[in-house]
């Protein structure tokens, strides 16, 4: 079995539209999975530089499957002890939710793998 690390990652400027409403931070932060390919994500890294609580949403075809929050000027790592398969077909991309009006900038480490 051939097995891929894929990564999706980078530092990117964001402004709030509402904690409720998750948006897409950036193009680079999509991935589609290859028809007859399976992904994992498998682990995640975070860090904040606003001075309030954020949230980075990983959406498998629109559809949040995990919630990562981010503390005010703090990091997270986040080793996925429950791992799904992502089914090739899907298109999984990362979203921020923030306060209303919040700027700031986030960085993103997803570390995943297909095989």
């Amino acid at each position: 079995m051939i097995t891929k690390n894929l990564f999706l990652q980078g530092i990117y400027h964001f402004q709030g539209l509402g904690l409720e409403k998750p948006m897409p931070l950036h193009s680079e932060l999509s991935h589609y999975v290859p028809d007859g390919v399976v992904n994992q994500a498998l682990y995640f890294r975070g860090g904040n530089s606003s001075s309030e609580l954020i949230a980075v949403v990983l959406m498998r075809n629109g559809v949040p499957m995990r919630y990562f929050p981010i503390g005010a000027k703090s990091d997270v790592h986040v080793p996925l002890r429950v791992v799904e398969d992502i089914d090739g077909g899907s298109v999984i991309e990362l979203y921020l939710a923030a306060p209303e009006g919040l700027t700031g900038s986030v960085v993103i480490d997803l570390g995943m793998v297909e095989h």
